[in-house]
């Protein structure tokens, strides 16, 4: 036995002569000690229940709880179709250069196909779009531009004062069908004239081009080829027949003075011979005669079909006449835009705007804006629907009549757009209904040095494409 052993066996006989000896003192000592554990671990054990995580009530099935409803995310975006039809063989073909465009579905808004859609490029002659919904949201639709003889300060002078119209003509065969007379403004004004001054001839002249500045006529970036050979003329605001050299040719070399033909054309008109020309504002008020464009809505239409440059930078001219620019060229950035904006259009402020026609390859439209408006055209939304009803349709009409023939047929009629080309440039923007009804709108621009006149095919070969695809495009 060791020496633990034998202490410890007095104590516990010890401990037990005390129990004998005051065993209710030790029963109620004994209580409170259990007493004392019991409470405690009552208290940690109910400290544990509050840190303890909350266990999901499980309800059965068909019975609804507030709690249930509370464990749905909100806000999550609806999930996306996965599309499987792609274009991607089209849509890298050398003859694009490098490709700009945006491809979006009319009726969700939704972009399906994208290649740097939102960087601003020049858009060609797709920025006629972009005039001709500023001419609708500024001036209207019924709105026209006049041409008007002035009686002169003194007896035997007369006025010829421009207004923008470059449709006013000198035959009834000329490329703007229904186009005001040039002839019929001068049989009246010399009918009044001679009633106001008997027995005087006339012998003077006053060419008045002053609605914006004569000088302001040619942006430095146009090749001056565009005017020889016969797609833009001086800008001015007195002219007949576009300039053209033949009014009845849409492609027909262009003058070095707009302003002087209109004066001979005039005189001619009016059977006078031997009179002097001068140039100036006018200074008198009284109108012998007056005769007007056909409505805005016509003149965009012979716009767009025919892509005519004349027509479209005298509309640019006239949004900012109407805005208060003064019809100057560098006006256009402001009006143009501005016009966009009270369209509620987005990213005005990206747009570069240097012309109305798209001839200067430092205009900046990106894809994605032109496709955003030809959405907003669709819906006729300010009355644009006239804008659409102005559009070349595919292997039909205007400019695309000779176009998506071959494999691209199957598309043909279902595509209205505008076509654009300038150096380095083609462009075609506009809607289509593809093959599964999906209404989708567009805009393509084949950027680069690759480009040739076999681009339009490639264009038309993308569009063909998307048009096969419908909502089932893909933007890989």
């Amino acid at each position: 036995m060791s020496d633990t052993q034998q202490s410890w066996a007095p104590a516990a006989g010890g401990m037990r002569a005390l129990l004998a000896k005051h065993p209710t003192v030790w029963l109620v000592t004994a209580l409170a000690i259990v007493f004392v554990i019991l409470g405690t671990g009552a208290v940690y054990f109910g400290a544990s229940l509050s840190q303890a995580p909350t266990v999901a009530v499980v309800t059965p099935t068909g019975v609804a709880t507030a709690d249930a409803a509370r464990l749905i995310p909100e806000g999550l975006p609806p999930a996306s179709r996965l599309r499987t039809c792609t274009v991607g063989a089209a849509a890298v073909d050398p003859l694009l250069g490098n490709l700009a465009a945006s491809v979006i579905n009319v009726k969700t808004g939704e972009t399906l196909f994208d290649r740097g859609g939102a960087s601003p490029q020049s858009p060609a002659g797709a920025l006629q779009l972009v005039t001709a919904a500023a001419t609708i949201a500024t001036l209207g639709p019924q709105a026209t531009l006049s041409t008007k003889v002035l009686d002169g300060t003194t007896p035997g002078s007369i006025v010829l004062v421009g207004g923008g119209d470059p449709t006013l003509s000198t035959t009834r065969d000329s490329v703007y069908a229904g186009a005001p007379l040039i002839s019929d403004l001068a049989t009246a004004a010399m009918a009044k004239y001679a009633i106001a001054h008997p027995g005087v001839p006339v012998t003077s002249i006053v060419l008045d081009a002053s609605l914006w500045d004569p000088e302001d006529k040619w942006d430095s970036s146009w090749p001056t080829s565009e005017r020889t050979e016969g797609y833009l003329p001086f800008i001015t605001a007195l002219m007949v027949d576009g300039d053209r050299a033949d009014a009845t040719q849409l492609i027909s070399a262009r003058g070095d003075d707009p302003i002087a033909r209109a004066g001979q054309a005039f005189a001619t008109a009016a059977g006078l011979t031997g009179v002097t020309f001068s140039r100036a504002p006018a200074t008198g008020t009284t109108v012998l005669a007056t005769v007007t464009s056909q409505p805005a809505s016509t003149l965009i239409s012979q716009m767009l079909m025919s892509s005519d440059n004349a027509l479209a930078e005298m509309l640019a001219r006239a949004v900012s006449l109407k805005q208060g620019g003064g019809g100057t060229s560098a006006s256009l950035q402001k009006s143009i835009s501005g016009a966009m904006a009270t369209l509620s259009m987005t990213g005005t402020d990206a747009l570069i705007i240097k012309d109305g026609s798209g001839e200067s390859a430092n205009n900046g439209v990106p894809p994605l804006f032109v496709a955003q408006l030809t959405v907003k055209l669709n819906a006729g939304e300010k009355g644009l629907d006239v804008v659409l009803d102005g559009l070349p349709r595919g292997g039909a009409t205007g400019d695309l009549a000779d176009r998506f023939t071959g494999d691209n047929a199957v598309a043909g009629e279902a595509v209205r757009a505008k076509s654009g080309w300038i150096f380095r440039e083609r462009s075609l923007a506009g809607v289509l209904t593809a093959a599964d009804g999906t209404l989708l709108s567009f805009a393509f621009y084949g950027l680069g040095e690759a480009i040739t006149y076999d681009t339009r095919e490639a264009l038309d070969a993308l569009t063909t494409a998307v048009y096969a695809c419908g909502n089932n495009l893909s933007n890989n």
